[in-house]
């Protein structure tokens, strides 16, 4: 979701069917991050690794992988 300030409020920029009365946290998104150049360096290596697998059929479909991931807890 995306708001905007007026008069010191915020604003949602578009509807929402969030019930009235519910409570949220709200965090500022600068639309950055805290990497330096080797862990970008090291997070686009892993990205490129990871694609050109999907791309050679190594891939698997979310649900697969998630279910896997809830069975570990």
């Amino acid at each position: 979701m995306r708001a905007t300030v007026r008069n010191g409020r915020l604003v949602l920029d578009e509807p929402t069917a969030i019930p009235e009365g519910t409570v949220l946290s709200l965090v500022v998104d600068d639309e950055g991050d805290d990497l330096d150049e080797s862990e970008r360096s090291a997070l686009h290596d892993a990205i490129r690794r990871s694609w050109a697998s999907v791309r050679a059929g190594r891939g698997r479909e979310v649900e697969e992988l998630l279910a896997e991931l809830r069975a570990r807890r």
